[in-house]
């Protein structure tokens, strides 16, 4: 079944924005963030929330702080992609808890993927014992976060 979609509004965008900035917000403060009532502002939410604008509500957390302070970015290439070959890279991807987040990529390298760890030595287990080992892995280029300047944060609504 596909999503549509649903068109935004002023209120819609007001109440993503203030959403972003706190998913914890009641329905009652959420509306009255956005000057509506309980009831529309609810309406409203379970449209977003159905339409697949809100994916999911999460809480923001800080690498270092719960133990895990070395960031990579590291670019994969695979040998091939077929599609044997490209289903068994994200299977085993999709398997690893250091694996922050994974893009599939147009240009050089075939994936991005933003890997999180203890250590570097953490690291280069994953590296050499995981990751080089994944179906179809031809080449991979590291690169390590020194500073995040900007990290993640809202969508500009």
């Amino acid at each position: 079944m596909v999503k549509i979609t649903p068109q935004l509004d002023a209120i819609d965008r007001r109440m993503l924005r203030a959403l972003q900035r706190d998913g914890r917000l009641s329905v009652v403060a959420l509306a009255e963030q956005v000057g509506l009532s309980p009831t529309p502002c609810q309406r409203r939410l379970r449209r977003l929330e159905e339409g697949g604008v809100i994916g999911r509500y999460a809480a923001v957390l800080d690498p270092g702080r719960v133990g895990l302070p070395l960031q990579a970015f590291v670019m994969v290439a695979l040998s091939s992609h077929a599609e044997e070959v490209v289903e068994g890279f994200q299977k085993a991807l999709s398997a690893r808890p250091e694996v922050l987040a994974a893009y599939a990529m147009s240009g050089e390298m075939d994936y991005l993927l933003h890997i999180l760890a203890a250590d570097f030595e953490a690291y280069a287990d994953f590296a050499m014992r995981a990751l080089l080992r994944m179906p179809g892995v031809k080449e991979t280029k590291s690169s390590f976060v020194l500073a995040a300047l900007k990290p993640p944060g809202e969508v500009p609504v």
